[in-house]
């Protein structure tokens, strides 16, 4: 079964990244969570609309929904 809420470390292992930066993020509402009892949790759904801004915001607006595969890929390596 997939979880569908993820600790701070978890998100920081997700992420790939330190878990004074996940913990950052989550403090900041960059990373949405939710709030049960003392814990703060990340909902599976917002690591993705996350993750999807961050690449829209970085490569354009139409990058987050785009799923071009490599014979696709408007980038030439020449």
């Amino acid at each position: 079964m997939t979880p569908i809420l993820y600790r701070a470390d978890e998100v920081a292992k997700l992420l790939g990244v330190g878990l004074t930066t996940a913990k950052a993020k989550i403090a900041s509402g960059e990373l949405r969570s939710i709030k049960i009892g003392r814990s703060r949790r990340v909902p599976a759904d917002a690591l993705e609309q996350f993750v999807q801004r961050l690449d829209s915001e970085q490569n354009g607006n139409g990058a987050a929904g785009a799923t071009a595969t490599p014979s696709e890929s408007p980038v030439s390596i020449a």
